[in-house]
């Protein structure tokens, strides 16, 4: 960048101070003694330098007074502009978006515009452009990669404020959604102040550029519920059977009246997407194998901000039921246990069968 302002701004050599070409050979000159400066010459020489300098502000003035002119007039421009793109498309969830860019694009223009009337040459503006082009290859790499995510999610709706999302190590529900940055409600979860997913009080701030690097995950944008479990363990002697009938009589007891609907939901979503899977309308009862016992896994669909409510709700419930008399000897609690058989040795045999 250095050399090339040197090349263009930079003295060029006359004729005379060129090398000879042609392969005709320079003739060696003695170097000459140097004359001692002349003071009132060197004064005469600065005072003509900053002449200069005031007779070119003084011109560039009025080219400037033009292009702050430019700018003003940008600014009025873009205040119309958004206010005839609300009327004209007014309802449409992209507005703003287009609205935003429609302003970037016309100051931007302006700016090249501007540049142009300054250098009193209309191929500044094609320079303008190329300083853009720097600038966001440069100082202005970080801003454009999150007002790109802005405009990214205005655009496709990953999120929209009040969703409950989790981008890379955020999770929480969407407080406000600025140009350059997302402000989050902090929910809990594992290594936070708060086991559940409920809200620890924090706003948690990231940069928009984390839209183009990260998953989103949107947990309530268009079904705002979600599948939790509740596990108990079970000694492999209960009666798995009679298990699995109590636990989902129960389950159907405290979460199933509220999946129905939610569940009918569900279907209609998927089926909206050609997604030909099942989707059950009541608790579901699942059994898995541990080390000495048997999980019982109860599967259930609850509103997503709820879930550490309704997970307590059922544990309660289930924990009353399994302590009941008529279960006691067909439901047994798992524990961790270990079975040791005492065997005789074979020389004890021998003797006792003497």
């Amino acid at each position: 960048m250095t050399t090339l302002l040197l090349l263009l701004a930079g003295p060029r050599l006359t004729d005379a101070q060129q090398p000879a070409q042609n392969g005709a050979a320079t003739e060696s000159v003695a170097p000459v003694p140097a004359e001692p400066a002349d003071p009132q010459q060197s004064l005469e020489e600065a005072t003509s330098t900053i002449r200069q300098l005031v007779n070119s502000s003084v011109d560039l003035a009025p080219k400037v007074g033009v292009a702050l002119l430019l700018i003003v007039f940008a600014w009025l421009l873009s205040i119309v502009l958004r206010a005839v793109l609300h009327r004209v498309l007014r309802g449409w969830a992209k507005t703003e978006v287009v609205s935003a860019l429609v302003r970037i694009a016309l100051f931007v223009l302006t700016i090249g515009a501007g540049l142009s009337v300054i250098a009193g040459d209309a191929t500044a503006f094609v320079g303008s452009v190329g300083l853009v082009g720097l600038a966001r290859s440069w100082a202005l790499q970080t801003p454009i990669e999150r007002l790109s995510g802005w405009a990214l999610n205005a655009l496709r709706g990953y999120y929209r404020r009040g969703d409950r999302i989790e981008v890379g190590s955020v999770f929480g529900d969407v407080y406000r959604i600025d140009v350059l940055t997302t402000s989050v409600w902090e929910a809990g979860g594992s290594g936070k102040s708060v086991e559940g997913a409920q809200p620890t009080g924090a706003i948690v701030t990231f940069p928009n550029w984390e839209i183009l690097r990260s998953n989103i995950i949107n947990y309530s944008r268009d079904f705002a519920y979600v599948w939790d479990e509740v596990t108990f363990a079970v000694a492999n002697e209960s009666d798995l059977r009679y298990t699995v009938d109590v636990f989902r009589e129960t389950a159907d007891g405290v979460v199933g009246r509220m999946m129905g609907e939610p569940a009918a939901q569900y279907r209609k979503l998927l089926e909206r997407e050609r997604l030909a899977f099942d989707v059950e309308q009541e608790p579901q009862i699942y059994l898995s194998l541990a080390d000495a016992w048997t999980n019982v896994t109860v599967r259930y669909l609850v509103p997503v901000r709820e879930r550490r409510r309704w997970s307590s709700e059922l544990i309660l419930a289930l924990s009353s039921e399994l302590v009941r008399e008529e279960h006691r000897e067909r439901i047994i609690g798992g524990y961790p246990h270990t079975r040791i058989d005492m065997r005789q040795r074979p020389e004890e045999l021998v003797e006792h069968s003497a």
